[in-house]
């Protein structure tokens, strides 16, 4: 009920409206939660003052049943519901990654396992269905796409944003990483696929990938696991 979602194929009037006069509340929480920082103060009130008559307006003026929102309308409105989605996204993560600590502290699983096989997973569900689901549709470039864009985004803009965090609460100009074996695999892994997806795709196939390479990514992906696994419990010291 925070997130305004004005596209064809999921608008509502109501629900769009209802969205933008309840955003500032979540905005609030989210703030005071991840950040400690108070929003209930004027900064809500001026947030609040802004997004409410929008919503009004919206219940008044915008079109109803199956009709649509103007362009010019719907993409700024988009643009914020996406910025109120990622917010949920940050709450979400951060209590996952504190349940995944719990359960690994409990049930003595190695931080690496957990992030090799539960949270990669979780993570990359919804992905998985939006790849398949334009894949069917004959979307195959766009799914494919996404495949590797999804990914480089997590790497460089996740560990860039991970590490200048760190940097900032830590307060040290150089800080240590060591590669576990796990993290070595993975770098192994997929380069193997890189190099197998061009020289199929490019090489063999003159731009076209074959249908066998889904089930060669498929094994691949099992003999990483397996192998990530066993380096784990095979050499414990490094975890």
């Amino acid at each position: 009920l925070t997130v305004s979602i004005p596209c064809e194929g999921s608008y509502c009037r109501a629900l769009v409206a209802l969205s933008l006069a309840l955003s500032p509340l979540w905005v609030g929480i989210y703030a005071w939660n991840n950040f400690d920082t108070n929003l209930w103060g004027w900064q809500m009130g001026v947030f609040v003052a802004v997004t409410l008559p929008l919503g009004l307006m919206i219940l008044r003026y915008a079109p109803g049943g199956e009709g649509t929102m103007a362009t010019f309308l719907a993409v700024p409105i988009a643009l914020y519901g996406f910025v109120i989605a990622a917010t949920w996204i940050d709450a979400i993560a951060d209590k996952l990654v504190a349940l995944l600590e719990f359960l690994g502290v409990t049930l003595r699983i190695p931080n690496s396992i957990m992030g090799l096989t539960i949270l990669a997973w979780g993570n990359s569900m919804a992905d998985l269905s939006a790849n398949v689901t334009m894949a069917r549709k004959g979307l195959a470039n766009m799914a494919i796409t996404a495949c590797f864009a999804g990914p480089l985004f997590n790497i460089l803009i996740g560990l860039g944003a991970g590490f200048g965090l760190l940097r900032g609460i830590k307060q040290q100009e150089i800080l240590y990483v060591s590669l576990t074996p796990d993290i070595s695999t993975g770098f192994v892994f997929c380069f193997a696929n890189c190099i197998f997806i061009l020289f199929s795709g490019l090489a063999v196939n003159k731009g076209v990938i074959p249908a066998g390479y889904g089930y060669m990514a498929i094994g691949m992906y099992a003999v990483y696991v397996v192998t990530s696994l066993v380096l784990n419990y095979a050499l414990p010291e490094s975890s």
